[in-house]
């Protein structure tokens, strides 16, 4: 009796196990339905994209300092600049002219059709056939020389006082327009830089997902993991890539931005070069340095305004002073009843003296002059007030920003070496067979975002330096 109910037992048991494996094969055929897995092996050793730089590889590398250089030279807005500083040299030069001797050159040829009955000229000449009227001449031709010789000339006292405040100004917009091209020619410069990097860094993680989904399907192949393991393998490689299609892409724009800021000629390539060591080593800056003011191009450039407006107010405030200039003027008069014989007899006469304008009475214009050119000048004691402040505001936030973007780049510094090693540790377990694969995925995720995280503070650290450099006065040129 025992023996027939351990027969009946085993019979059933047997049964079981033979459904229990049908199910877990029909199980597995449908999961083959939903995801399908290939039967052979992927080339992952071609996922991805060359090896940097993306752009054509002409040979020519340039340095941040070379390509400063090359837009202090073909940048249009710089020479723009460069050429007003010559236009103001020449401004003033045609403004100061009128210091220097005018001469002038005149002449009247009239015909009379009828005579006069008074003469218009002085005195009787005696010619050879004896004592004539030139009134009684119906043809006279009065050419003149006139020379004039300004003395006192308010007009010109401001035009020599403000010229060279003029040139000043136009010099400082110069120098602010150099400001503008090295900070935004560096920033530009390492936007090229951290996206090329973080190409590199996709293309480190692009391999070790390939390397990974290979490990994957082998196992998968073997017996030792179901599918899943690989389909998620072949997701996280798929989002790289993606990852780095974007990134190469958002690198042509970039280029073209910084050609832009250098003038450098749209259809010719570049490469971008830099010393890693020395770009680590120039992150940092003094920040107990101390804002001053007379640094700033901007608060330089106010300066001037006031200057010249102070100028301006001198002037009309001595509006009333007289204008006087020496002249002298030669003459020479030809008469003659027949036209041919014109110039056959000449009278000269030269005189010369003194000449003097004075302002007695002008409608209270000098007064509102004046009173206009104060009030502007309170204006511009706001504007200088309000640039303060604004100086002070931007000298503040890129000293903060460049703090916490020093901090962060520590921090993060740390983090790509620590997850480093838990993805080495992690994905070692994996391959014992300690842990699932979804362990791996996340010590993968965390190590790309720490990498990624750290070569955007990097590069964050060195903008935000320019940044404070920029604030501070400190940009050279």
């Amino acid at each position: 009796m025992f023996f027939s109910i351990n027969r009946t037992f085993l019979h059933f048991s047997t049964v079981a196990a033979f459904c229990l494996l049908s199910v877990n094969a029909v199980a597995q055929n449908n999961k083959k339905h939903l995801f399908p897995v290939p039967d052979q092996i992927p080339d992952t050793g071609k996922v991805g994209f060359p090896v940097m730089p993306v752009t054509q590889d002409t040979g020519q590398y340039l340095t941040l300092r070379q390509c400063i250089d090359y837009a202090m030279v073909h940048q249009p807005a710089l020479n723009k600049s460069l050429i007003n500083v010559d236009i103001a040299h020449t401004t003033n030069s045609i403004n100061l002219a009128a210091w220097l001797p005018q001469v002038n050159a005149t002449g009247n040829v009239v015909h009379y059709i009828q005579q006069p009955n008074n003469s218009i000229s002085t005195g009787n000449t005696t010619g050879t056939t004896g004592t004539t009227n030139r009134s009684s001449y119906s043809n006279t031709f009065i050419p003149e020389l006139s020379v004039s010789q300004a003395i006192v000339s308010p007009n010109l006292l401001y035009a020599a006082k403000s010229a060279p405040l003029l040139v000043k100004q136009a010099k400082q917009l110069t120098d602010s327009t150099k400001i503008y091209l090295v900070t935004s020619v560096s920033k530009a410069f390492y936007n090229v830089l951290l996206t090329l990097e973080q190409i590199n860094v996709l293309k480190e993680d692009t391999t070790r997902l390939g390397k990974n989904l290979r490990d994957a399907y082998h196992q998968y192949k073997g017996g030792i993991v179901d599918e899943t393991d690989y389909l998620q393998a072949t997701i996280t490689l798929n989002n790289s890539d993606t990852q780095l299609k974007q990134a190469k892409e958002n690198l042509v724009p970039q280029y073209a931005a910084l050609k832009q800021l250098m003038g450098y000629e749209a259809e010719k390539q570049f490469n971008v070069s830099v010393d890693t060591l020395q770009m680590m080593n120039d992150i940092r800056i003094d920040t107990g340095k101390q804002l001053q003011y007379q640094n700033r191009i901007e608060y330089q450039q106010i300066e001037t305004r006031k200057d010249l407006q102070k100028q301006l107010t001198n002037y009309y405030r001595y509006a009333f002073l007289p204008t006087i200039s020496g002249f002298f003027n030669y003459n020479l008069q030809f008469a003659n009843n027949n036209f041919s014989n014109l110039l056959s007899n000449s009278y000269p006469s030269s005189t010369v003296g003194l000449s003097l304008s004075i302002p007695i009475f002008t409608g209270f214009a000098r007064t509102h002059n004046v009173h206009k050119a104060r009030l502007q000048e309170q204006l511009i004691h706001w504007d200088e007030t309000d640039l303060k402040l604004q100086l002070y505001k931007e000298y503040t936030t890129s000293l903060a920003g460049y703090k916490s973007n020093l901090y962060s780049f520590e921090v993060q510094q740390k983090n790509v070496g620590m997850a480093r090693r838990v993805y080495f540790v992690v994905n070692l377990q994996y391959k014992q067979g300690i842990v699932a694969y979804l362990n791996v995925i996340t010590a993968e995720s965390n190590l790309i975002t720490a990498e990624i995280n750290y070569t955007n503070s990097l590069f964050q650290l060195l903008s935000s330096k320019i940044d404070l450099q920029k604030a501070m006065g400190d940009i050279t040129y």
